[in-house]
């Protein structure tokens, strides 16, 4: 039997939509994946057997590189964090939080810096265009950077998270109309977006990129499912890399030991502090997590 290779770019209500080539399949799930405990995701590569009249069936799933819970998505290239100068002022912690389970996933974390028009984005362009990633920097009153950004998500699968206020569905519509359109405005009552899509749906983008459009991604949710172990965290910090192996002692946790590189490294500017304060925390954090939890 010849099988269609395709990618998933829409599951909802038990179908899931692939496309393979110009053509789009409505396909079920084989039952067989039920019995392993797999479910295809958004952003799976998979091969499909062809049913006839546009249907199809979902026959194996392709090795992914790497997938989220929740939101469900699979294959994520670049995680596009979205924060404001102001209105809601940004908060470093979370942002630091979200590119450590990025980078711990294997994602390209990029950073979009909104309503500049209100304040100056300078302290945040020091901090992370130094990490070695990409730094945009927007503004309501103009196009300047989309067209930027528009091409820094040409290639691959990008999804995107913002607070709510910092005009990450401004953005995504800017971007591509298609996108958050669907996106309540923020409820003055209860101080949150209303947000009416509940299905993961690819929209392409340039070459060969696809933007997720999903119904969020929560801080809280992203933590609670995506655990990073204390050991592993300096390595979801990409600018710690070239100081963990010059430490004096191995095992070193690069919080407060003498003869830490990375120490060293934030005491002459190379680190910047409020990074380093963050993995601190986060590390602390880690340290409380019991082995029991892993196995949830």
């Amino acid at each position: 039997m010849e099988y269609l290779t395709g990618l998933i770019t829409k599951a909802t209500g038990g179908f899931y939509y692939v496309t393979a080539g110009a053509e789009v399949y409505e396909c079920r799930a084989r039952g067989l994946f039920r019995k392993e405990g797999v479910s295809p995701l958004v952003g799976d590569s998979v091969k499909m057997e062809q049913l006839g009249q546009g249907k199809g069936q979902v026959a194996e799933i392709l090795p992914r590189k790497n997938a989220l819970v929740r939101p469900p998505l699979a294959n994520l290239d670049t995680f596009v964090l979205v924060t404001s100068v102001a209105d809601p002022a940004p908060n470093l912690l979370v942002i630091d939080k979200m590119m450590a389970i990025a980078c711990h996933k294997g994602i390209r974390p990029m950073l979009v810096i909104t309503k500049s028009d209100l304040g100056s984005a300078k302290a945040l362009e020091e901090i992370y265009s130094k990490i070695g990633i990409s730094v945009f920097t927007v503004t309501d009153k103009s196009d300047e950077g989309i067209e930027q950004i528009r091409a820094a998500l040409s290639h691959g699968i990008s999804a995107f998270s913002g607070n709510t206020g910092v005009g990450k569905s401004s953005l995504l519509n800017r971007i591509d109309s298609r996108l958050a359109l669907e996106t309540g405005e923020t409820s003055q009552k209860l101080g949150r977006g209303r947000h009416t899509t509940r299905h993961v749906e690819l929209f392409p983008t340039g070459e060969d990129g696809y933007i997720a459009d999903t119904p969020g991604f929560s801080a809280v949710e992203l933590e609670r499912y995506e655990v990073i172990l204390k050991e592993e965290l300096a390595g979801c910090f990409p600018e710690f890399a070239e100081y963990t192996d010059h430490c004096r002692f191995t095992g070193c946790s690069h919080t407060v030991e003498k003869g830490c590189a990375v120490l060293e490294a934030v005491n002459q500017g190379k680190i910047h502090p409020s990074r380093h304060a963050n993995y601190c925390a986060l590390y602390e954090d880690a340290k409380k997590i019991k082995e029991w939890e892993l196995k949830k």
